[in-house]
């Protein structure tokens, strides 16, 4: 194509582009990019037309050059691949017939605000300062695998996708898989119809996607696999139809899911299984549509209230410093039943921790107690049978008083018993004088004597008697023996 051979909107274009200056096609600020298929040629840019001034067109002395076009109507592809663009690159409110293919390419920023296209292929792409799509409508795939962006990306209220309706995408609307970004990626309010792959990518701010959309149901939303981001994962109020997938990222800030809506019925709804993250928070989010896998992630604070949960949860190996908001034991627990490993003791053993580290030890008991009472389940009949009755007696060893109860108990049964009758002496002359109430604890007390068992030898339905008490009393020692040995191997 010679130079020369021009439209007036390219020939404006390219007098304005040495010196940086801007060139505005549009007849109102509002005009809708979406309409431009019908704009004309006074509206109408070549896409090799940009190609040759942005790949050969030097800046004049003294000014910098730049390419700064608001509502023009390209056609064509816009073929930068593996091309060298030592200016910026700004095409706002633009229309685009043909997917721009930027593979490889390396621009010095690259902005496409308020743009519509049909598809972006920039794999690879390099851009020093920053790439911004805000408020772009999108309705192809955007590839952007491998890409390094020195600065930010902004995908702030762009429209990824073919929409509601449209036909499905053969791939993810939005790849950013294994890309590097020196700053944040900035998407609140982004609206994604596909999958949005971030697997691999390493963010060196924060990538922020509160009020965002994901809508991809049956199938994954976001696939974010070994994301790392150096402060915080934040998606408030994110709306999610699909697979949440954050299988082993490190987010040593938040992975802030308040209020977020997630919703995958018949799969996983939620995975962060293997990450690492110093809080998670899933404060007054809607309760979870579909299974959670937290299984062996590393989190310093979990922040999730009962009702969150979904119906089946899969948290063996996770570990949390700290559990908010505070509650009773009670609240907690039901949880564990609904790994569906079966019991699993860790998930107890965590809670535990936890309720200590807060200072609650009331609460870290009945953790403990409820996790017996869930082993117990999982044993043959008579180890069945023996925990019942630690559990009855003495609760474990963990509800010390229901011994003392019980010795109270069995201790007035004998005393009045034997008041009413007193056993025959076994020599009548020798013996000590009888007491009731001593005769009872000596039949109750394996260890301790005090004289009367020995010298006194009840008969009939007193020996039956003598019999329970001294079963009761070995029973009770054992049972508390046993509390005291784990509350001391506890300590």
């Amino acid at each position: 194509m010679e130079i020369t051979d021009l439209t007036p909107a390219e020939r404006r274009v390219l007098q304005a582009f040495p010196k940086g200056e801007a060139v505005d096609l549009r007849e109102d600020p509002d005009d809708d990019p979406a309409l431009g298929a019908s704009w004309g040629p006074e509206r109408t840019v070549r896409a090799e037309v940009l190609r040759a001034m942005l790949v050969d067109v030097p800046s004049r002395d003294g000014e910098i050059a730049g390419l700064k076009l608001w509502g023009a109507r390209i056609t064509g592809v816009l073929d930068l691949k593996y091309g060298t663009v030592e200016c910026p690159v700004r095409l706002r409110a633009c229309h685009f017939e043909k997917t721009p293919d930027l593979y490889g390419a390396q621009i010095r920023a690259l902005v496409l605000t308020d743009s519509v296209l049909p598809g972006l292929t920039a794999g690879t792409l390099r851009v020093d300062i920053v790439l911004r799509l805000t408020c772009c409508r999108v309705t192809g795939p955007v590839r952007l695998a491998g890409a390094q962006v020195g600065g930010a990306i902004f995908l702030n209220r762009a429209h990824l996708g073919p929409g509601d309706g449209g036909p499905d995408l053969d791939e993810p609307a939005l790849s950013l898989n294994h890309a590097t970004v020196g700053t944040d990626v900035w998407a609140p309010s982004l609206v994604v119809h596909g999958e949005t792959r971030l697997n691999g990518t390493t963010v060196g701010g924060q990538v922020n996607l509160d009020d965002a959309t994901l809508h991809r149901p049956g199938g994954t939303a976001l696939h974010a696999e070994n994301i790392v981001v150096a402060t915080d994962l934040r998606a408030m109020r994110l709306r999610a139809e699909g697979r949440i997938n954050l299988t082993g990222a490190a987010v040593p800030g938040q992975l802030n899911l308040a209020y977020a809506r997630l919703s995958n019925p018949e799969g996983l709804a939620l995975r962060a299984s293997s990450c690492v993250v110093g809080e998670l928070w899933l404060r007054s989010a809607a309760p979870i549509e579909g299974t959670v896998n937290l299984r062996r992630a590393q989190l310093d604070l979990l922040h999730i209230s009962p009702e969150v949960w979904p119906e089946r949860v899969l948290v063996d190996g996770l570990t949390y410093g700290r559990l908010d908001p505070h509650l009773p034991a009670e609240q907690r627990l039901p949880l564990l039943e609904r790994e569906t490993g079966g019991y699993l003791p860790f998930g107890y053993e965590q809670l535990t921790c936890a309720y200590r580290a807060a200072g609650d030890e009331a609460a870290a008991r009945t953790v403990q107690f409820a996790k017996l009472r869930r082993h117990r389940r999982t044993l043959p009949w008579y180890a069945r049978a023996w925990g019942h009755l630690q559990d009855v007696t003495v609760g474990y060893g963990f509800r010390p008083m229901r011994a003392a109860g019980w010795l109270a108990a069995l201790l007035l049964t004998g005393a009045l018993a034997f008041a009413i009758k007193h056993p025959p002496a076994l020599k009548p002359g020798e013996a000590p004088e009888f007491n009731p109430l001593f005769y009872t604890l000596d039949l109750l007390l394996p260890i301790i004597g005090f004289g009367q068992e020995t010298a006194y030898a009840p008969q009939g339905a007193y020996q039956w008697l003598a019999y329970l008490l001294i079963i009761g009393g070995w029973v009770l020692a054992t049972t508390i023996a046993a509390g005291v040995s784990r509350s001391l191997s506890r300590q």
